[in-house]
């Protein structure tokens, strides 16, 4: 234990004797244990970021939606056989999912309302939907400010409104929305709620449920098949046309995740049956896009680490490099050494000792550059559209999730040290195999 101690000692003055080089040395060392860190910690803030999103959307919830045929599509000159055009879910279709789930944690059904909504000289295209006080468990919806819709409000078929962030700033910049109203279509609304943001995972969440929910505008299902019924016009460009839609969307919420795709798979056959072909009837699972998300996050951290990894390997062997050069400069050292009773062995373990001490020192200055950039990434980002000359490059949302993992570190550090051990034994061997004599006589 000695003879190890003594060699560990002897090995960091040598290494405090050349500061400058050790440090040039341990540098390709400390930038590859920086840069496997910090990649890992982007890649898994942003898969935890997109996991979050992903699951406000509810990982246990299967939604169907109506989706207009594409044969129902009449181009400009073709001959109309219906003003109207009837698609997509039907209540008797609720009716018999109700029947055939009723073990089903919830099912919630959803109705398109009104062509616009409107306050004051304000306007959007509508996406309001008629819709139950148990949506806001099912989809994750979080109230800011008010309540939500109420088994009272649906009894009553009452004329209030729960709206989305979004639609709220868009329509109220310089009012206060709660207790305001607002108009679909020319029937009025009162707001009594309005929902916290939703992030939708970059746009994947999104794509899923087809719209942006913070647009939504949630009224009680009675009122909106009481006031609006089942038929909506839309005029557009001049023209105009009719749509009769009796439910937009069912929400259903399965006993469990590991019954998500087996419910799912079952519905796909029950409205299979019930609609030829699915033209009208879309399908889709949040925990596809989970399972999908996840397994994309993984290939993606494995790629970050593996080019991070490039560098390590090349800071071994400029470890390497060093350590022939420093054995070549030594030669006379090591036939002094040899002359008064150091054996082969121990002059083999000197050279390993520097090389795995220089390649730990740089793992650790590594593991602490590679933290405080994971840390310092997310501010630095979300200044950049502030940033002076760059800012307008950038959008005001711009942001960067990181997270450090302790895998992460620990690996790092291992095979960092790992790398110095393994490159540093040609050199160690090279210097043990010094014959004594012509080392003293090395200049």
């Amino acid at each position: 234990m000695t003879f190890f101690f003594e060699i560990i000692l002897l090995g960091i003055k040598n290494l405090r004797l050349q500061l400058i080089r050790s440090f040039l040395t341990a540098l390709g060392i400390i930038l590859g244990v920086g840069a496997v860190i910090t990649m890992v910690s982007i890649g898994e803030g942003t898969k935890r970021e997109a996991l979050r999103q992903i699951e406000q959307l509810g990982a246990r919830n299967i939604i169907l939606r109506s989706q207009k045929p594409a044969e129902s599509i009449v181009t400009q000159g073709a001959e109309k056989t219906s003003f109207v055009v009837t698609y997509g879910i039907t209540r008797d279709d609720l009716e018999v999912i109700r029947d055939k789930f009723e073990d089903a944690d919830a099912i919630v059904p959803v109705k398109a309302v009104g062509e616009r909504v409107l306050h004051a000289d304000r306007r959007q295209i509508s996406q309001a939907f008629g819709t139950t006080p148990q949506l806001r468990k099912l989809a994750n919806l979080r109230v800011a400010r008010g309540r939500y819709l109420t088994e009272q409000d649906l009894a009553s078929s009452s004329t209030v409104a729960v709206i989305g962030y979004e639609a709220a700033k868009e329509l109220f910049r310089f009012d206060d929305p709660l207790h305001n109203s607002i108009r679909i279509d020319d029937k009025a609304f009162t707001i009594v709620g309005i929902l916290e943001p939703i992030g939708l995972a970059a746009g994947a969440g999104a794509a899923l449920v087809g719209r942006d929910l913070n647009l939504d505008i949630h009224i009680p299902i009675t009122t909106a098949r009481q006031v609006f019924g089942d038929t909506r016009i839309q005029r557009t460009s001049g023209s105009f046309g009719g749509e009769q839609v009796q439910i937009s969307e069912i929400y259903m919420e399965s006993p469990s995740r590991a019954r998500v795709l087996v419910d799912a798979d079952k519905i796909k056959r029950l409205m299979a049956v019930r609609h030829e072909g699915l033209t009208d009837i879309g399908i889709n699972v949040p925990y596809e896009l989970l399972l999908s998300a996840r397994k994309s996050a993984l290939t993606w951290n494995m790629v970050l680490a593996a080019i991070a990894g490039i560098s390590l390997l090349v800071g071994g062997i400029g470890i390497m490099n060093i350590m022939l050069a420093n054995v070549t400069e030594r030669t006379r050292e090591i036939g002094i050494r040899r002359a008064i009773g150091a054996t082969r062995w121990h002059i083999l373990w000197q050279f390993i000792v520097e090389t795995s001490v220089l390649a730990a020192i740089g793992g650790v200055v590594g593991v602490a550059l590679g933290i405080a950039i994971s840390i310092g990434v997310e501010p630095l980002v979300e200044w950049l559209p502030h940033a002076p000359f760059i800012g307008h490059y950038f959008d005001a949302d711009t942001s960067l999730n990181t997270h450090v993992t302790g895998w992460s570190i620990a690996l790092s550090f291992a095979v960092a040290t790992l790398t110095g051990l393994i490159f540093g034994i040609y050199p160690a061997f090279k210097a043990a195999q010094q014959d004594p004599i012509v080392a003293l006589r090395h200049d």
